[in-house]
């Protein structure tokens, strides 16, 4: 929970942000991903203990890990997410693949990963597209993925679980097939026709790949479930990489302006979901540096909304 203290026409406010605030924790500290118990333990403890969060987001686990994760929560108010990214960016799961033995075997993982996490109390499960095929194979890619997001929300709503599909770039770093919004709210509205526990995952740090605004997320408010703010970078070439530095970092695009921007788009599309950070500590930052700094832009950015409204 985050709330803030503002200043407008004379009249002091105190405004509680009215969407609750996750962290992918996988991200925030990249030893989880190597599931070494203490960075799971000593991560998990550390986010539970603060006040401003409210859900985090955990990558698959291992039985060992789950155990790690369940010993640091316990008694803990956070609600958890699993977030199956990296599953297909890393791991070769291919969701929208038009070999449909490659397809099958992507869903099949996929409500593996779903059943495991409703077995520890998550409330949704994300995942992204495979790679973009190029334009002559897109709309067959499309249909494969839109065939694997019906199969796993199937499962996942016998789960009460939400499904969640992210947007990543497709022509600088990642190059997935989804991909632009315009693609992603495609896609979830031919899902959102059967099953209405799917929907989109947008990241503001995707947004300068894709060159996206926050007023784009309009043409996606019926879908639109869940938001990841952090920020994109630009290398000294010039070239735009998906590694989510902190804020303020060097490269780092994003800062309280595009956040606040964000925020009042989210307001008047009248969102209702959840805000995660999405920041990883870079070379020579312990790992909460990125999170402390993530906490103070958002807090700046929403006290700007407040005041300007």
């Amino acid at each position: 929970m985050l709330g803030v203290f503002a200043r407008k026409n004379g009249i002091e406010l105190a405004v509680k942000l009215p969407w609750k605030v996750g962290i992918v924790a996988f991200m925030a500290n990249p030893l989880m991903q190597k599931e070494d118990p203490r960075a799971i333990e000593e991560t998990l403890r550390a986010l539970a203990s603060d006040p401003v969060f409210d859900l985090v987001e955990l990558q698959p686990l291992s039985e060992s890990g789950w155990a790690a994760a369940k010993r640091a929560l316990e008694g803990s108010k956070l609600e958890l997410a699993v977030g199956a990214q990296p599953v297909v960016l890393n791991q070769g799961y291919n969701p929208s693949s038009l070999n449909e033995g490659e397809r099958r075997r992507a869903a099949e993982k996929l409500i593996e990963i779903a059943k495991a996490a409703a077995a520890r109390g998550a409330k949704a499960v994300a995942f992204c597209s495979g790679p973009d095929p190029g334009p002559e194979n897109r709309e067959a890619a499309k249909a494969a993925l839109a065939k694997t997001a019906r199969e796993v929300a199937a499962q996942a709503e016998k789960l009460g679980l939400l499904v969640l599909l992210e947007t990543f770039d497709r022509e600088w770093d990642r190059k997935q097939l989804i991909g632009p919004l315009r693609d992603a709210v495609e896609v979830a509205r031919e899902v959102r026709g059967e099953f209405g526990n799917f929907g989109l995952l947008w990241d503001l740090s995707h947004a300068p790949l894709l060159s996206e605004k926050p007023s784009d997320l309009s043409a996606a408010r019926e879908c639109l479930l869940h938001v990841h703010i952090g920020c994109a970078k630009r290398l000294p070439d010039g070239r735009l990489v998906d590694t989510h530095p902190g804020f303020y970092r060097p490269g780092s695009i994003n800062g309280v302006e595009e956040v606040a921007e964000l925020l009042k788009v989210l307001l008047d599309i009248r969102y209702r979901g959840a805000v995660s950070f999405e920041v990883k500590p870079e070379e020579g930052q312990v790992w909460r540096e990125p999170a402390e700094a993530a906490k103070s832009v958002l807090y700046a950015a929403f006290a700007k909304v407040v005041e300007s409204v």
